[in-house]
């Protein structure tokens, strides 16, 4: 991996983005079946989930991705991290559906899965952390960041990977791929998948076709807990750029992999920690700062007290503009210029 990134070649005219508000979320998995039966139902494509929710704290997809390594050394050259393996990311599974349902034995038998059943995206969901009363736990959304500065893109040796032009978006050109998987090695949050069908590498494309004719991402549109902020970061009438730019409460996911990604998220805030007496300690709370500041960085809490800062205002009587915005009353305005209704325009069929 010898090559240098030349940032003036990755400079987009504009940058698109997502804002995730992990005080939504609810790890009902909608925006990962919204992603699933959209892109990745072909051959070859049975264990990727392009769009993931985790549990957290927990392992992550693909397994331990966050000790794998990758990213940017100091001096800006892209970082041979850990080749994730498929059992890493977790098979897709079978289930004895033929047994239960049509073999005469749905009294006397359950569902089960067939086969290597060690791991799964979400085999730790809801276990979390912390003990009673006291556990913890919360969901985290992840799709490819996009990245300002892709790590993947720079050790791609066969110039397979670019950054659109017109938004930033990261693409894999499959036609020029030949599955050397030095993008899987490169890229620190470990979201480019191998298509053992094809030979090719693949991941989330950011629904540029959709994004193409001003419609949100599928993942965003479909989310029911409103959670999923899309649009562009350098649109200051967006709620993108006001979330991250005027208000600094969106931060990034591992700031120090070096990638300089473009999904940012509000952290979550807990209910306070009770002693042991089961009065709650309001000067500790449940989630430790720590982790948070293992996953977000120090930002987290300039992020954090911001956020308490502007509950406080509203409790109080007060009116606050961030917490307007992160409510969501009206669902259309967290897509801005993204929020055309795919129901009004007329798709060209897959062939």
């Amino acid at each position: 991996m010898a090559r240098i990134r030349k940032d003036a070649e990755q400079q987009p005219k504009h940058q698109v983005s997502m804002v995730f508000d992990l005080n939504k979320c609810l790890g009902c998995q909608t925006c990962t079946i919204a992603c699933k039966r959209l892109w990745t139902r072909d051959e070859g494509m049975e264990y990727m989930w392009w769009a993931t929710v985790n549990t957290q704290p927990g392992r992550g997809t693909p397994r331990d991705y966050e000790k794998m390594g990758g990213g940017f050394d100091s001096e800006d050259v892209p970082r041979a991290g850990h080749l994730p393996t498929r059992g890493e990311f977790g098979d897709a599974w079978k289930f004895n559906y033929d047994e239960v349902f049509y073999g005469g034995k749905g009294s006397k038998v359950h569902l089960k899965p067939e086969g290597d059943t060690t791991w799964g995206p979400n085999w730790d969901e809801d276990q979390g952390g912390g003990e009673y009363p006291n556990s913890y736990f919360f969901y985290l959304p992840r799709i490819c960041n996009h990245c300002t500065h892709p790590a993947c893109l720079d050790a791609c040796p066969r110039a397979a990977i670019e950054k659109r032009e017109e938004d930033g978006i990261v693409l894999i050109n499959e036609d020029r791929c030949r599955g050397y998987r030095f993008c899987m090695e490169a890229c620190p949050y470990k979201k480019i998948y191998f298509n053992q069908a094809r030979k090719v590498a693949q991941k989330c494309i950011f629904c540029f076709p959709r994004v193409d004719k001003e419609v949100a991402p599928a993942c965003a549109r479909m989310c029911p807990g409103r959670v999923r902020f899309a649009g562009y970061l350098d649109d200051p009438e967006g709620p993108i750029y006001k979330l991250v730019k005027d208000w600094k409460v969106a931060i990034p996911l591992h700031p120090e992999y070096g990638t300089e990604p473009n999904v940012y998220y509000v952290p979550p805030i807990a209910p306070p920690r009770l002693d042991k007496d089961g009065n709650v300690d309001e000067s500790s709370p449940r989630i430790p700062t720590a982790y948070l500041e293992h996953l977000f960085g120090p930002a987290v809490h300039g992020s954090l007290e911001i956020l308490q800062r502007e509950m406080d205002k509203t409790r109080g009587g007060g009116k606050s503009e961030l917490m307007d915005l992160l409510i969501s009353r009206r669902w259309l305005d967290m897509f801005h210029n993204l929020d055309r209704d795919p129901a009004t325009l007329e798709w060209t069929a897959k062939t």
